[in-house]
Parts: structure tokens; sequence; C-alpha cells
């Protein structure tokens, strides 16, 4: 199941070329993750505070294959490829309309707060399988 979280590229996030800075993707992506574990019913905040466990990315595979400009309204498709206890693999894709921009494999892990790696609760992974 595919989450979509529309954002505008603002001209903050354009180089001097006028098309978006590269890093600029991966805040846009960013958002979209928080969305999308927000969609799920999953409060990050509450998480950290009565778990002490937070998600942090292992590794993001970007291919950057036609340039976003000002302005323009892109769509994140945030998708799950697998999943363990303790590991979610991603994909993510940026759109404008129907032409793909921007397109990344994301790995994120459930880290503790003195950054050990650790399983997430029986009730997070629920969610995340109920909308795999």
């Amino acid at each position: 199941m595919a989450h979509e979280f529309t954002c505008r590229v603002y001209y903050e996030d354009t180089d001097l070329a006028g098309i978006v800075y590269y890093a600029n993707y991966l805040k846009f992506v960013e958002r979209a993750r928080t969305e999308w574990v927000r969609s799920l019913g999953i409060d990050q905040s509450r998480l950290k505070q009565e778990t002490g466990i937070v998600f942090a990315v292992r590794r993001v595979e970007a291919d950057y294959l036609i340039p976003a400009r000002f302005d323009d309204e892109l769509t994140v498709e945030t998708c799950v490829r697998a999943h363990t206890g303790a590991r979610l693999e991603l994909t993510q894709d940026v759109r404008r309309g129907t032409d793909l921009l921007f397109s990344a494999a994301v790995t994120l892990v459930a880290l503790t707060d003195d950054g050990r790696p650790t399983r997430l609760p029986t009730d997070v992974r629920a969610l995340i399988d109920e909308n795999a």
C-alpha cells in the first residue's frame, strides 16, 4: 500500500541554476516518511518518550532522474519493500505529475537512546504489517 505526500518547491529549495538542490530531495522524502508513519497511527514523540526508541536512516540509495524546479508541485510516494522486527526497507519516488524525478531506496532501523539497534514494539510492528 502506497502513501502519498504532496509538497511544493520553494525558491529556497533551488540552486543557482534554478533547479532543486540535490540534498533537498532527501528533505522531501524525510517529510513524506514522517507523514507516512503518522498516517499509520504511530506517534514518534510518544514512542521515544515511552520506549526510548527512534527511527534512524541507515542507508539511502538515490537516483536523480529529472530536475524539479521552483513552484513545481511534487508527490512523494512511500512504499514498504520489506521489514523485520528492527528494520524497514522503503522505496520513495518523487513525481511531478506522471514524471518520475527522483527515486530512493531507504533503510530505516530502530535505535535506543544510546544508539543501539533494537526491535520495534509489537504494536508498532502490527501497524506496519497492516499497512505494508
